[in-house]
């Protein structure tokens, strides 16, 4: 939104004029109604009334959104009291010297042309184009852009909650666009009231018109003894042209309300979007001007004002551009080259190219991907993708979305590598409620499928509702973009390539040289970087600090240990403060540990191969192992504890591996990695022999 207040320089010595200017109008105003104005001054009162309503009105039609305008409502209101004050005044100077100035007796001669029958009409046309057309349909607009947008204000807060969890934004655009929904509710609320004040001044100007005509008969005959057609003449006129003079402002300051409320926002002022959206097809515009120009030979029509309209109108049609499907056309025939055929190697070869990750839409979801439709699903997926590139420290590939008629017509499903990984689904006309307060709602129940709890498919209606028990209402495309963001952390290992762990080492080189230039004289290859961040990432640790990761594991390359395992886990106590601060819960690691004894065997059956370590005991002590460390995860989760399992960074690879078969989300670190402010809290002991935990 544009700041007016920083186009133009503001002197210090305005500041306490901006704070005295308006608060002294108003009381100006308000001493118009009992303190008699000279001639002089209600001239410039009633033209400095004129000027206002003209500037409000070319203000309207030049903002770009409604908001732009926000003191509207406040500015309305000023005007209509001053405007009737100002009647106030011109009635009290009529009545008592018979004389009013000069711009109301302008108005009672030349604008009217001296007629009072003339004038009269003229005044009630202008009463019923501002009360009947104009103020009638602006304010049934306003009344029901107040509804509707009060109505929508809690989903579009819930809509900015939810974008904030997804780090689609950050919390200082999310309280920026909490503000401003706030300021676009309190915005159509007050448009809603103030639209009252035009209909309320078109009544008072009828009212006022005929206390005048009848108050100045009485005041010519009565008091100043004037004969009935010297009183209408005088008094009849200037009462005429004060309500002349009142209607003009007030059918501006009408306009500019209905301009007001009825205009989206859009990038452009209002003539730049009329004359663009109005000229925007060259044959609509072509197709007028002939049916103008055929009227214009008809017999029986006049001929010179519709053939003159029709011509000019063909010639500005020929000096528009052309349409986008013109254009398109034109570009299609004269510079593409002809479609390749379907069986032609290259087409084949991309038609089969396994994409890194894909989103595939069932015939129902396209909508969400359409623009046409208003479906905002691919700038939510780029937002996405900063937020996890900021998050996660690699930049993930992009998101080749498709359509499916093998899926189900609500469903979608993502593809890593071709393979799909997960399925949701988004049926048209339907919110996502999750949280509490869901037994309280009507809807089809579901889990959510980014974390797997309890949820409902509402309808739009039930919003609110389900607001005030508690829940909270995900739009679709939101619901498909988080499930996105859960795939895309867990699966971020496979989806990082050598050629982006390239660019990840070029922008490295470019502030770091030194690391670069060690990595390369240790023999460390762009694979081992790789395959190490993939590792880190595997076990969801963000790989931001990449200088610290590519100087740990050139320092472990240069011990001649350089096996995948041993690079990893040089890189994970490089990085043990990161990862410490993932596994505490209220400042706390709630360690689960290992028996001396226990860990001792497991390290003296350590198997090293070039796939990694694993664990060579016998599979019943395997099992026993694996039994007893869920059996006290369960019961720390039962507690409202997050444990983790802590261990050697000798045999830590290879327990992982063995508990991720079973314990998907259980952490497992090393002693080394934890940092040395940590605080831990050992919740159980795994021994060697017997199953027990302390």
């Amino acid at each position: 939104m544009a700041d007016i207040g920083k186009t133009l320089p503001i002197p210090k010595n305005a500041s306490s004029f901006k704070l005295l200017a308006v608060p002294l109008a108003v009381v100006l105003v308000v001493v118009m109604l009992v303190v008699p104005l000279p001639s002089f001054l209600l001239d410039i009162l009633i033209t400095i009334n004129i000027t206002a309503a003209m500037l409000v009105l070319l203000t309207a039609m030049n903002v770009k959104k409604p908001l732009e305008f926000s003191v509207f409502p406040t500015l309305l209101l000023m005007l209509t009291v001053f405007r009737l004050a100002l009647n106030v005044s011109a009635t009290r100077l009529v009545l008592l010297h018979a004389y009013a100035g000069v711009v109301i007796e302008s108005f009672g001669h030349f604008v009217i042309g001296g007629s009072v029958l003339v004038g009269l009409v003229v005044f009630l046309i202008l009463i019923i184009i501002q009360f009947v057309v104009i103020t009638s349909g602006s304010g049934r607009v306003a009344e029901v852009a107040a509804r509707f947008t009060l109505d929508a204000m809690p989903g579009k807060q819930m809509a900015v909650d939810g974008e904030l969890a997804s780090q689609l934004i950050t919390a200082e655009q999310a309280k920026q666009r909490r503000a401003e929904i706030s300021e676009e509710a309190d915005f159509y609320g007050a448009m809603d009231g103030a639209s009252k004040f035009v209909r309320g001044d078109a009544i008072a100007a009828i009212v006022i018109t005929l206390i005048n005509l009848l108050g100045g008969l009485g005041v010519g005959v009565l008091q100043h003894h004037d004969s009935l057609s010297q009183a209408v003449s005088t008094y009849s006129t200037l009462s005429v042209g004060d309500g002349l003079v009142s209607q003009i402002p007030a059918l501006l300051l009408s306009l500019s309300t209905g301009i007001i409320v009825t205009r989206a926002a859009t990038e452009d002022d209002l003539g730049s979007n009329v004359l663009g959206q109005l000229s925007r097809y060259r044959r609509v515009v072509r197709t007028a001007a002939a049916v103008i120009f055929i009227l214009g030979i008809l017999p029986g029509l006049p001929k010179i004002p519709f053939l003159l309209v029709g011509g000019i109108l063909f010639i500005l049609a020929s000096r528009l551009p052309q349409d986008e499907q013109e254009e398109a056309e034109e570009v299609q025939e004269t510079l593409l080259p002809p479609p390749p055929s379907p069986d032609a190697p290259a087409q084949l070869a991309k038609e089969a190219k396994v994409m890194p990750l894909e989103l595939e839409l069932g015939l129902d979801v396209i909508d969400l991907v359409d623009p046409r439709k208003r479906g905002d699903l691919l700038e939510r997926v780029k937002g996405l993708r900063r937020a996890l590139a900021h998050e996660l420290g690699i930049v993930i590939p992009p998101i080749h979305a498709k359509d499916n008629d093998q899926l189900s017509p609500t469903h979608y499903a993502f593809r890593i590598h071709g393979v799909q990984v997960a399925e949701g689904e988004a049926p048209p006309g339907l919110l996502l409620a999750v949280g509490n307060g869901l037994q309280e709602l009507d809807g089809r129940e579901t889990k959510d499928p980014a974390y797997g709890g309890m949820a409902k498919w509402i309808s739009p209606e039930l919003r609110y509702r389900a607001t005030v028990t508690g829940a909270t209402v995900v739009e679709r495309s939101a619901v498909i973009t988080t499930h996105l963001a859960e795939v895309v952390r867990k699966y971020a290992g496979e989806l990082l390539s050598r050629q982006d762990v390239k660019l990840l080492l070029d922008s490295v080189k470019n502030e770091n040289p030194v690391a670069i230039e060690e990595m390369a004289s240790a023999n460390v290859t762009l694979g081992h970087i790789q395959n190490v961040l993939r590792n880190l990432l595997e076990e969801q640790i963000p790989v931001k600090d990449l200088v610290r990761i590519i100087e740990a594991v050139t320092d472990q390359a240069m011990t001649q240990i350089r096996d995948l395992d041993s690079l990893t886990e040089a890189a994970r106590m490089a990085l043990g403060p990161q990862i410490t601060s993932l596994c505490t819960q209220n400042s706390i690691v709630n360690a689960i540990v290992l028996e001396p004894a226990l860990e001792q065997d497991l390290a003296s059956h350590i198997q090293i191969t070039e796939h990694g370590r694993y664990l060579g005991n016998s599979a019943e002590d395997l099992e026993r192992v694996i039994t007893s460390v869920q059996n006290t995860y369960m019961s720390a989760e039962a507690a409202g504890k997050s444990p983790v399992l802590v261990c050697s960074s000798y045999i830590r690879p290879a327990l992982r591996r063995l508990i991720h078969t079973r314990l998907v989300n259980l952490k497992v670190i090393s002693a080394a990695e934890v940092a040395a402010n940590a605080k831990i809290s050992t919740i159980g002991v795994i021994y060697h022999v017997a199953n027990t935990t302390v």
